[in-house]
């Protein structure tokens, strides 16, 4: 405030005479004829100086000096704050508010730093950025337009960033540190300090202010993950949280195994229990080596956001084990609490679940009677079976369940459980190398006769199709479902692609698995990567202009043509980097090129998180990859004479992060 006090007028009329005894004219925020009184005197206040509320100005004395923004002469306080012609964000007023907060006659935080030991230097300089930064975004909005009553309410009120009222910390009233600026420390979620009402949205931001602007817009966007297999604590052991389920992921079990004894079998590893299972882990892949992989790095980002560090600097797992048990002792609400812990740590709006009607042990969640569970879950229905023509697999699961075999029973069975489970879209997986024929006739669904399995696809190496009766066991039959589209299965022509139109349901795709590698290590033997043939995507694209599909391709070399794609077919909507993608240096060459290609018109990521905490990682690490790759792309804009502002940047982000999906799925073809 004080600092917005001593700032002079840009407006001449305003002005006073140069060298006036130090004397600077300011402005008023705009007032009420009741606030500005009915007299239009002008009026002396204080050492001669005056105001005049009608006309909206007034006079202030100021005449400490600094040395700013690297000009090596001194200036007074009020030149340096007029040296910007324009409202600026945030970031650009750093040096002088820096400057004076640290200065005798401003802030005189200096002898707090001065006498400071080497222990809390660091400390303190930490803590005085973040004050530093706090005190940029109050007077880079009041400057800009925004009421100091405004600000006052939002605090009061706890509004936005202030959670704590006038207590709020500065870290969250602060923008993103410039050391934080980087695809190296994690980027954690946090509200954004500058609400979308503020005038300071419709400002234009400058090159040099880029950096902080989009980097702090992508910290304060929720996101909705697109994919995930994560399941509500409604549905109990199907429901994987904690530090166990974390060291025991796929990823560092076949890390693992990389280096393991010779005499640990995975036939002897997968006979212990869980507990047993995680300790080997730990102290292979974090004791006995550094956890620089990133799924290993992955679980230190999570533990340091859970508030674990120490624990960690101790190497200490039986103590990170008892936080999660101070959960789990209180049952069921305990595992919620920590769920909606972990949601708001990670800024996740909702995620979209992988719900599997062909598995039994999930099925029961759902039927005879549906369990309820937050709207931070949202549920997708796996539909392997039928994109694949899996007659034994499909029919079997119509007689369990009192349907015939035929397909207007098939029909109906899909149909019903929409009803039960209300999904988003359905989805399924497939190889690299599916069969997708072309084939006359267009987009009619009518004349197909043929069923069952594309049986030269079955011949393929890695192909694997027959799981019937395969329930899941601990979540990791999740991806085991038949994986090979057969075009010209009534399945696809006569059930699937009918009830995704009647219903306007996307049909999400997850191209480019191999299955059981490497059996023996069960879902961590899965995931050869290969080149996926992008053209039978594009014959489904063409041959139902009606059905919206999503798609997501496991090998690196396919996302160029994915691009193309998605640019030819207004049903196609591109998401995520999937799986063996899902690596910092892979996930910014995947985000520029589709930047590059299509704009912001696709989700830049998903977390495909199996183990609950495990969304904290996946989008903290992702959200720094994206932040840098968006200001080299917004850098390049404003070279070339375009000035976002902060509002449109803001928009840009949400559409990355989940409203590019939004706006796909509310775009009905039918």
């Amino acid at each position: 405030a004080i600092l917005r006090f001593l700032t002079p007028s840009s407006n001449t009329a305003f002005k006073q005479p140069e060298n006036q005894n130090g004397i600077y004219t300011g402005w008023l925020d705009t007032l009420s004829d009741d606030d500005a009184g009915s007299s239009e005197d002008t009026v002396s206040y204080a050492d001669g100086l005056r105001y005049n509320l009608r006309e909206g100005w007034y006079e202030f004395r100021c005449s400490m000096k600094l040395i700013s923004n690297g000009v090596q002469r001194e200036m007074t306080l009020p030149e340096a704050l007029s040296k910007f012609k324009e409202p600026r964000q945030p970031s650009a007023y750093h040096d002088i508010v820096k400057n004076y907060l640290l200065h005798p006659l401003g802030g005189n935080l200096q002898s707090l730093l001065d006498c400071a030991d080497d222990d809390e230097a660091l400390f303190k300089s930490t803590t005085l950025d973040a004050f530093v930064s706090a005190v940029s975004v109050l007077y880079a909005r009041m400057v800009s337009g925004d009421n100091m009553i405004q600000l006052l309410v939002e605090m009061l009120q706890g509004d936005h960033a202030y959670t704590s009222g006038l207590e709020t910390s500065c870290q969250f009233i602060a923008e993103v540190p410039l050391h934080v600026q980087d695809s190296v420390t994690p980027l954690h979620y946090s509200v954004s300090p500058i609400p979308t009402d503020s005038s300071l949205m419709n400002k234009k931001v400058k090159a040099a202010d880029i950096h902080s602007v989009v980097w702090s817009e992508v910290r304060g966007q929720e996101v909705t993950d697109l994919h995930t297999h994560l399941l509500p604590p409604s549905h109990g052991a199907l429901c994987l949280w904690g530090i166990d389920e974390m060291l025991t992921y796929h990823y560092l079990v076949s890390e693992y195994f990389m280096t393991a004894p010779a005499d640990i079998t995975p036939e002897g590893f997968f006979a212990m229990n869980k507990n047993h299972q995680a300790n080997l882990i730990w102290e292979s892949l974090f004791i006995q080596r550094s956890p620089i992989s990133e799924a290993t790095r992955g679980v230190l980002t999570t533990l340091q956001a859970l508030g674990l560090q120490s624990d960690v600097d101790n190497r200490d797992l039986d103590a990170i084990r008892k936080f999660y048990d101070g959960f789990r002792e209180e049952g069921l609400k305990g595992v919620e609490k920590f769920v909606g812990e972990v949601y708001r740590i990670a800024g996740v709006r909702y995620a979209l679940m992988t719900n599997i009607p062909f598995d039994s042990n999930e099925a029961q969640h759902w039927r005879p009677m549906k369990k309820e569970y937050p709207e931070t879950f949202k549920s997708a229905l796996r539909v392997d079976p039928l994109l694949a023509g899996d007659r034994k697999t499909v029919e079997n699961a119509l007689r369990a369940s009192g349907y015939s075999t035929s397909l207007e029973d098939a029909r109906k069975y899909l149909h019903d459980w929409c009803d039960t489970m209300k999904p988003e879209y359905l989805m399924a997986s497939t190889p690299h190398d599916f069969s997708l024929p072309p084939r006359e006739g267009g987009g009619t669904l009518s004349g197909v006769t043929k069923k069952g399995v594309n049986e030269s696809s079955l011949q393929s190496p890695f192909a694997f199709a027959d799981l019937t009766g395969n329930d899941c066991n601990d979540c990791e039959a999740t991806d085991n479902l038949p994986s090979i589209i057969n075009e010209t299965s009534d399945f696809l022509t006569e059930v699937l692609m009918p009830v995704c139109e009647e219903r306007d349901l996307p049909l999400a795709l997850k191209i480019g698995a191999h299955r059981s590698v490497n059996p023996a290590l069960l879902s961590a033997g899965d995931g050869l990567v290969a080149f996926a043939d992008t053209n039978s995507l594009a014959r489904l694209c063409g041959r139902f202009p009606k059905v919206r599909f999503l798609a997501t391709f496991l090998s690196r070399n396919n996302q160029q043509e994915a691009c193309v794609l998605a640019s030819k077919f207004r049903n196609l909507h591109i998401y995520g980097c999937w799986w063996f993608c899902n690596n910092p240096s892979i996930i910014k060459e995947i985000t520029q090129m589709r930047v590059e290609m299509l704009g912001t018109a696709f989700t830049a990521q998903h977390s495909d998180a199996r183990v609950v905490d495990q969304l904290i990682y996946k989008w903290s690490h992702s959200r720094a990859v994206i932040a840098k790759v968006l200001v080299t792309e917004y850098e390049k804009a404003i070279a070339s004479g375009w000035r976002p502002t902060r509002k449109e940047i803001r928009r840009d982000v949400g559409r990355l992060f989940g409203g590019s999906f939004s706006e796909f799925m509310t775009k009905s073809l039918k």
